[in-house]
């Protein structure tokens, strides 16, 4: 046996009218967007017919309360009980025989924002029959449908609304508020509106005006909505959204995690502030404004549905912005510059996947290089190899040491610039690039003549049993700057071997397990302490032979060597460093007294 589903009535309401919506502040754009559809509706069908709009607030009138008033195309009884009493029904447009497309609404439970601010919602409409048809509902789901009496009847064709506040709430309903939302979300509606008798409109949208002021207007609208000056403001159309807009440029760096929502009109009445998904998210340097006649709202008309529309817009905007930089680099290449000064991490994201704009940042875009600033361009054309290292870390702990071995060195560990160099012999097969890894350095250095190493032999099996224990290899070898005693190398095969054992021992058995396989699948390279034969405390040292004291040392300037490379000091490290503080300054303290 088939059943209905059994409604409580204010519980729907409560749902749709405090759990919809984000801000009580909605009802207001709500009203608007009926008394618009409302007058479309008449001017489908007459369209001489008067377009107005007035508010008069709840401050100042007799009984407290707000009314909105609109010369629309009103309602009959019949379609007073249908459209207003029926909850998540589709709307006048369908009952009225007009097509969708012409309204701003496409769902049936506007009305109920009222209840965030008054317990009933009032309602006066007469139609073109002449009869002015009376609504009151409630918040508890109860409502009653009459014929106006004399006094309340309306003397012209339209529709009126009013609200009473619920007590704690009359600051929703008085003039300086509903002056500011009227003027918010229905400034650039092309419907006169008044609150108080005060004009709220101001005319079209400023991209959508032509002659010489239009960019004014545009840079004008956009430092009210930055705040500041935008760097650049970028025309935008896609027809096929029926959507017109502006992307501005900010003028400071965004991150990418904290971008802001774009401003989005639907025919011309401000949807929300805070719309996502219009941009494809490389794009986070510019915030949008747009007003669009069929992308579609969600429920509570607060952001955009997520369709096949949708996602063109986001793809033809972004080739537009995209557009803009091209043409900004042919153009105006300081401009430009001072773009990428700001927004440097946006481009470089778009230039991963786009190989007109990763042209580009070769070009224009500065990297840090332990020769000095400079692009890739320049870079290439200095010395022939992209050679670079994959981490910030790397290039702290051999950029200085491989500019004294005459070896240019780019820091790739930025986000996307080991991603751009990788990519950029695709572009062009003559294009050569090294990745360097730390250890690959120690093959630049000079070896040490064999009867000295052979001579210092004792000495250097000693250093490799004190730091054993550690887990490296200790290398002699000759290698400018001298002020260098000893660098501490990983090689990436090391420092994964290094990340697994820390891993293993904050985790369950069974995930150990599985990183002991991992970890057995392949013997690991070992970090290398290289010792500095040029220098002359290490050379000192040397001569000690299997002293305590070069032990001491060896720890010492190992020790050193991590903090030099910023390595990370593991628990290990940090007792060595500090058994061998102690140690020295121990024996220093002796030999004095002595």
């Amino acid at each position: 046996m088939n059943r209905s589903f059994q409604v409580d009535l204010r519980g729907v309401v409560d749902l749709l009218s405090h759990h919809l919506y984000a801000s009580p502040r909605v009802y207001l754009r709500e009203l608007l967007q009926n008394a618009v559809d409302a007058i479309t509706a008449r001017r489908l069908t007459d369209p001489a017919a008067p377009a107005r709009i007035w508010i008069e607030p709840a401050t100042g009138s007799a009984d407290g309360a707000l009314r909105i008033h609109d010369t629309g195309v009103g309602l009959t009884e019949e379609q007073v009980h249908t459209l207003l009493a029926t909850i998540g029904r589709s709307g006048k447009r369908d009952e009225l025989g007009f097509a969708r497309h012409d309204f701003m609404g496409q769902f049936g439970i506007g009305l109920l924002s009222c209840f965030m601010v008054a317990d009933t919602i009032e309602v006066q409409t007469r139609s073109a029959s002449g009869d002015t048809v009376m609504w009151v509902g409630s918040a508890d789901g109860q409502y009653t449908v009459r014929a106006a009496t004399a006094a309340e009847a309306r003397r012209e064709q339209g529709t009126t609304v009013t609200l009473r506040p619920r007590r704690d709430d009359e600051q929703w309903l008085g003039t300086a508020l509903v002056t500011q939302l009227a003027s918010e979300f229905g400034g650039f509606l092309p419907i006169a509106i008044t609150v108080a008798g005060t004009a709220t409109t101001r005319g079209a949208l400023p991209w959508q005006e032509s002659g010489p002021e239009r960019r004014r207007r545009m840079l004008d609208y956009g430092r009210e909505l930055l705040g500041s000056e935008p760097f650049d403001a970028i025309p935008l159309s896609v027809p096929a959204a029926g959507l017109t807009g502006v992307a501005y440029v900010m003028p400071t760096p965004v991150s990418p995690a904290g971008r802001s929502g774009h401003r989005v009109y639907l025919k011309r009445m401000l949807l929300g502030d805070s719309a996502d998904g219009l941009l494809p998210d490389w794009a986070f340097f510019v915030r949008v404004v747009v007003d669009a006649s069929e992308l579609r709202p969600t429920a509570s008309r607060e952001a955009l549905y997520e369709d096949a529309l949708l996602d063109t817009v986001r793809e033809a905007l972004g080739e537009q912005v995209r557009q803009w930089l091209i043409r900004l680099a042919s153009a105006n290449p300081v401009r430009l510059g001072e773009f990428l000064d700001i927004h440097h991490l946006g481009v470089k994201a778009m230039a991963a996947h786009d190989d007109e704009l990763l042209r580009l940042v070769e070009q224009w875009s500065p990297i840090e290089t332990n020769v000095g600033p400079m692009t890739l361009a320049e870079f290439r054309d200095r010395y022939q190899v992209l050679r670079y290292v994959a981490t910030v870390d790397q290039f702290r702990q051999i950029g200085a040491v491989a500019a004294a071995q005459d070896l240019p060195l780019i820091n790739a560990g930025y986000s996307y610039d080991a991603e751009l160099i990788e990519r950029l012999p695709h572009l062009d097969n003559a294009i050569m690039v090294e990745r360097l890894e730390t250890t690959d350095l120690t093959t630049r250095f000079e070896a040490v003549p064999p009867e000295v190493e052979l001579a210092l032999q004792p000495f250097l099996l000693h250093a490799q049993r004190t730091l054993d224990r550690l887990g490296c290899e200790v290398v002699l070898r000759a290698f400018d700057p001298v002020s260098i005693p000893a660098l501490f190398l990983v090689s990436r095969s090391a420092a994964f071997h290094e990340q697994l054992t820390d891993t293993r021992e904050r985790v369950d058995d069974a995930w150990a397990g599985v990183l002991d396989a991992i970890a057995a699948s392949g013997p690991a390279d070992r970090p290398q302490f290289v010792l500095n034969h040029r220098n002359p405390l290490v050379r000192r040292v040397a001569a000690l032979g299997e002293t305590a004291v070069a032990e001491l040392a060896v720890q010492g300037l190992y020790g050193q060597s991590l903090l030099l490379g910023h390595h990370r000091i593991r628990p290990a490290d940090a007792a060595l460093m500090n058994s061998s503080f102690l140690g020295l300054v121990d024996r220093a303290v002796a030999a004095e007294g002595a």
